[in-house]
């Protein structure tokens, strides 16, 4: 007998008892399903913190004042220390210095209300982080030498303060105070969202919050090879300008992108195989129930594998018809599984979670080893059994009823 005998009997022993078989491939079905899907939304998670860090500068640095409550005294940044930083002279390494401050702020327009994150900048901001103008303008040095009420609009906020009218040009109000919207930034995704304002610093500093205070310092080394080198001279000047003793600990912490990035994408893909074993779950009770069922299969044909043997069927024939079996049953149940898992998939588009949204994500890799495993389940589970039938005595086989 030769393959494609083996294969075409294989499918008529399948269909000749169809609810047999299609209870016998569901496990194998919601098996690679679960897989796909899981393993699409694990992809999803990744390419959205991946882009949360591109757009926040991937090799950008965050001075920030500590929050470690062992350190007895801590000093705010200030406009000062950005200066200072900001000096070729005592930071060569540096390349772009941008001081921000950050407040939670309502915004109203008309009858539309929200609550936002507001965050003062400078114009160079735009040199560390990810904000392409989508329409009219960023924020420039006038307006923070000249403390604008202006206003730069993510495309969530403007979204949903204006729905399909221009917002530029307008007018609305950021905590009772009246400012005018000068721009729009494109879609960014990733799990920073769309939904915040941008504004002068020194508008944000005098109109909404006061001080000289500062939240957040962003630097960006001339290239890549000098972090290192950026961080050590950060580390120097700010504590020289807060007076810190030798041996005290630091009252400002500094973020790296890129410890931060690879420490997320390994929990990220951590959680990635986590779901994929959920779903491997599920294709391991499905290689079971194959097992199971072929074995019931050897028993009822029984008679069958004697009356092959009698007339020259081999030991390998009655092996390979039994394993092309179970594999075609696998087969049919992962490429159901397959389409089953694609489809939700696709369903699962920008679905929103918080400030963010999050849409599951299939690669060719993931098509090509559902498969394979859906294969190779079926091939396992049918071993055993087809090792029985190939190993069946013709003359006691031809005497079973």
């Amino acid at each position: 007998m030769n393959i494609w005998e083996s294969i075409r009997t294989a499918w008529q022993s399948i269909f000749a008892n169809k609810m047999r078989s299609s209870l016998t491939m569901l496990g194998i079905v919601i098996g690679v399903s679960a897989v796909v899907l899981l393993v699409a939304i694990g992809q999803g998670f990744q390419v959205n913190m991946k882009t949360t860090f591109e757009n926040m500068g991937a090799s950008a640095l965050y001075i920030s004042s500590s929050t470690d409550r062992t350190v007895k005294s801590v000093r705010e940044l200030t406009l000062e220390d950005a200066q200072a930083l900001a000096d070729p002279k005592m930071a060569p390494s540096i390349a772009v210095v941008s001081p921000t401050l950050s407040k939670s702020v309502g915004i109203q327009y008309g009858n539309n209300n929200v609550t936002t994150q507001a965050t003062g900048v400078t114009p160079v901001i735009t040199q560390i982080r990810n904000y392409t103008i989508d329409k009219g303008r960023f924020i420039t040095e006038q307006d923070n030498a000249t403390r604008q009420n202006v206003v730069v609009l993510g495309y969530q906020t403007a979204l949903d303060l204006f729905g399909s009218e221009s917002p530029i040009g307008k007018s609305l109000r950021v905590d009772g105070i009246k400012f005018q919207v000068i721009g729009t930034i494109q879609r960014l995704g990733g799990f920073g969202g769309d939904g915040y304002a941008l504004m002068p610093l020194t508008t944000m500093q005098s109109k909404l919050v006061g001080g000289n205070s500062i939240g957040q310092i962003a630097v960006k080394a001339v290239t890549p090879d000098q972090v290192d080198s950026a961080i050590a001279e950060m580390t120097s000047i700010i504590r020289a300008r807060h007076y810190i003793r030798p041996g005290a600990p630091d009252d400002f912490t500094i973020r790296d992108m890129r410890e931060t990035l690879n420490s997320m994408q390994q929990t990220l893909a951590g959680f990635s195989i986590f779901l994929g074993s959920v779903g491997a779950i599920s294709l391991l009770v499905g290689g079971i129930g194959i097992m199971n069922i072929m074995l019931v299969s050897v028993t009822e044909r029984t008679r069958e594998i004697g009356i092959r043997k009698a007339i020259g069927a081999r030991r390998r024939d009655i092996l390979l018809q039994f394993l092309i079996e179970a594999a075609a049953l696998s087969f049919t149940g992962g490429l159901i599984g397959l389409l089953l898992g694609l489809a939700g998939s696709s369903l699962m588009r920008n679905i929103p979670m918080g400030n963010m949204t999050i849409s599951a994500i299939i690669s060719p890799t993931i098509v090509i080893i559902a498969l394979a495993v859906s294969i190779g389940t079926g091939l396992i589970s049918g071993t055993y059994p087809a090792s029985r039938a190939a190993r069946l005595d013709p003359i006691e086989s031809l005497r079973h009823e």
